[in-house]
């Protein structure tokens, strides 16, 4: 079996934490909110527009549209779970729609930012540190003389780009990012053409967990807040290895729910409720634990595993 030297790092997000973050920015469930506005109102323009001459067949569509809508609102104030063709379904469209405003808000990094220290305002240097802070805490070298520099990097859940183009630019390394939402590829290389970077990076739509990639293709993994989109950690995992080379640096940076203590065999039902209500609005299959991703990771005969949990000092920001 391959053996991999890999980096973790985490968000830990416990219940407390995902509060905060849902009172300080209100992006919590206005995703959802938005998602059946556009709805609300591409129905409402196409009934108001359309000059149909068959009132029975708009009479139907506009049955069968009212109740799509009603389902969908149904489901999400019962915070029912997608199954995993939805889920992937739903997360293309869902940054097709929103990513556009994400831009507008958080500029080309769609993450968290590094905020250190906590009062600071200059919020797109915070989400650029924020990756810089994960590349040193996972030991990858600053210059040659540190030791060899990453030159193949796979950005896994690589939204419009924003850490490809500034690892691209680190290292002189290409990157190739994947997403699911074609939206997010086609900016995410008119971003690496404005800024001359196109030759080294690169994005396309595509499924992290069935990459089109050859096997040992890279020497730096990247997933920075992407994981917690994926149905089957296992087989997400799996794939970072398969197209890792040996002793290639896996980091994974995503959301995860608590570590269950001692006697423990699943979360509260509290805690289950805000999970649920929260992957309704995200997009989001079931969380694990940090424990739950290091038993794949060792199950894959993983080496130097390192794991953190930070939540003190990375944060959204609203503008």
């Amino acid at each position: 079996m391959t053996r991999i030297g890999c980096t973790w790092l985490f968000y830990g997000l416990t219940v407390n934490t995902i509060l905060f973050l849902k009172l300080k920015d209100g992006y919590a469930f206005a995703p959802e909110i938005h998602r059946l506005t556009s709805l609300h109102k591409q129905r409402s323009s196409s009934s108001s527009g359309s000059s149909s001459s068959s009132s029975r067949r708009k009479g139907t569509e506009l049955s069968a549209g009212v109740g799509s809508v009603l389902k969908r609102a149904k489901d999400s104030l019962l915070s029912k779970e997608r199954t995993r063709d939805e889920l992937k379904i739903g997360i293309a469209g869902f940054y097709d729609r929103s990513s556009q405003l994400w831009e507008e808000v958080w500029g080309e990094h769609m993450h968290h930012g590094y905020y250190v220290p906590e009062d600071r305002t200059d919020h797109v240097q915070a989400q650029i540190d924020l990756i810089d802070e994960v590349l040193k805490w996972a030991g990858v070298p600053e210059t040659e003389a540190d030791g060899p520099l990453p030159t193949k990097c796979v950005d896994v859940g690589c939204g419009i780009g924003g850490s490809s183009r500034h690892i691209a630019k680190k290292y002189g390394c290409t990157a190739n990012g994947i997403t699911l939402s074609p939206y997010q590829a086609s900016r995410g290389n008119e971003l690496a053409k404005e800024q001359n970077i196109d030759k080294l990076a690169s994005f396309q739509v595509a499924d992290a967990l069935d990459m089109p990639f050859e096997d040992n293709s890279f020497d730096l993994i990247w997933s920075l807040e992407s994981g917690e989109h994926m149905p089957d950690k296992e087989k997400f995992v799996n794939e970072l290895f398969r197209v890792a080379i040996p002793g290639a640096r896996i980091i994974i940076v995503t959301w995860c729910h608590r570590d269950l203590e001692d006697g423990e065999i699943s979360l509260t039902l509290k805690e289950e409720k805000l999970l649920a209500k929260i992957n309704r609005a995200y997009y989001l299959p079931k969380w694990c634990s940090v424990n739950d991703y290091v038993q794949i990771l060792e199950t894959n005969g993983a080496t130097d595993i390192k794991r953190e949990v930070r939540t003190r000092y990375i944060s959204f920001h609203l503008v």
